[in-house]
């Protein structure tokens, strides 16, 4: 093999102990264990309150939008925390780059606004 594909098998080994603890998990977890059922047992519990009524209840779309431009605008901060520890390296191109990626999120931030999308009803 060549010195290129030598250095793959770390990543080959740390995939191959990682697969086999989860299924050597799974594997102990249903052998090892108490097999006791009762119908107490099988009920159904949240936060030591009974279940009442379908928990199958349609939810408002817009708790999804929100769920997702959080995501959106958290991943920003992702992008911002390399260039403020590069900043120095990066210069005034990385400066202009950064603002024109900072425009581009406000622009989105104030379309956002503009729809109300952050609005509950």
């Amino acid at each position: 093999m060549q010195s290129d594909q030598l250095s793959y098998i770390p990543i080959l080994l740390q995939f191959l102990l990682a697969a086999g603890f989860v299924v050597g998990t799974i594997f102990v977890s249903g052998k090892l264990g108490p097999k006791r059922k009762s119908a107490v047992k099988g009920k159904n519990f949240e936060c030591g309150i009974e279940g009442i009524g379908n928990a199958r209840i349609p939810f408002s779309v817009k708790y999804f939008l929100v769920a997702i431009l959080f995501v959106l605008f958290d991943i920003e901060v992702i992008f911002l925390y390399p260039w403020a520890i590069n900043f120095k390296e990066l210069g005034m191109e990385g400066m202009v780059k950064m603002v024109i990626f900072m425009l581009l999120l406000l622009v989105g931030f104030f379309y956002i606004i503009k729809k109300k999308a952050l609005e509950w009803e």
